[in-house]
Parts: structure tokens; C-alpha cells; sequence
């Protein structure tokens, strides 16, 4: 899956991303670390929040956790770099699902704090993209409405 992951766009050959995976205990431990530091940036949360982050990293036995590397590059775009590493998070979830697993592709807060940062070694110049859980699908996942693409197409004309 991981092989597949990489197959991507990837404008001068930079490789703007890395995966961290998490399972095992690993997922609880982290759950629990998530809820307690949740208590302290949202104070107010009910007890339902914070079981929900307990839980976060549990449902499924297998995280990949896909981590964008946004240091400074004197000849790609950051833009290009942000699009190469989203790229790497579709692909993985397309070849979770091609090889039969159940995933889904979730950020969350957690994501975007920095001691949850710090807790999985994600340095200052990177940013997690996205959590990717991988297990075993419970039920066939609902699909949602989506968007009509004629309705977002138009013809570009010289004029």
C-alpha cells in the first residue's frame, strides 16, 4: 500500500512527506494522551468529547499517519509540495480499499495542535496531512451527495 502511496506527482523529485504508523497499544496510549490534552484546549467539552478522543485511534488496527515536510525550497512551490503530499494521502486510501481493507482518511484537531505534534516527533517545518485509518470495513460506508462536475466545468475561450 505504502508502494503505491508514493506513486505520485512529485515535482523535482523533493518527496515533501513521511508516514508514521500507529498501532498495537500505541493507538490507546495516544487516544488517551489526545483526550487529556483536549480537556486543556477545550475546557468546556462534555464528557462525550472527550471519549470521542479517547476512542480517536482505536476503531481501526492501523494508522498511517501521513506527515507533509514543508521546509524551504528555493525552486518548488510550498503549493506544489501541499498538493504532491494530499496526493500521497488519496493514493494510500485508494489502495487500502483496492486491496480490501476498510479506510478513511481524518485530521481532526489533533492534527493541527502542536503537543500532539510533538508527541509523534513531527518537527517545526512539517504538518500532519491526515491520520489514515486501515482496518477491516463493520458496514459499507454510506455514500454521501456529491456535487454535479458539469456544474462546476466551463469552457475556457481566448477573447
Amino acid at each position: 500500500m505504502l508502494a503505491s502511496a508514493v506513486r505520485v506527482p512529485d515535482h523535482g523529485k523533493r518527496v515533501p512527506f513521511r508516514f508514521l504508523t500507529i498501532e498495537g497499544e500505541a493507538r490507546h496510549a495516544l487516544g488517551e494522551r489526545v483526550a487529556a490534552r483536549g480537556i486543556e484546549v477545550f475546557p468546556d467539552a462534555g464528557e462525550a468529547a472527550v471519549e470521542k478522543d479517547r476512542g480517536r485511534y482505536s476503531s481501526a488496527p492501523l494508522i498511517v499517519t501521513v506527515i507533509a515536510r514543508l521546509g524551504p525550497d528555493e525552486k518548488i512551490p510550498e503549493f506544489e509540495r501541499v498538493l504532491t503530499v494530499g496526493s500521497v494521502c488519496f493514493a494510500l486510501l485508494q489502495a487500502a480499499q483496492a486491496f480490501g481493507f476498510g479506510a478513511v482518511w481524518l485530521t481532526g484537531w489533533p492534527a493541527y495542535d502542536e503537543q500532539v505534534a510533538r508527541w509523534l516527533g513531527v518537527q517545526a517545518d512539517e504538518r500532519i496531512a491526515g491520520f489514515i485509518h486501515i482496518g477491516t470495513p463493520k458496514l459499507d460506508a454510506p455514500e454521501r451527495e456529491r456535487p454535479d462536475p458539469l456544474e462546476l466545468t466551463q469552457a475556457w475561450s481566448p477573447a
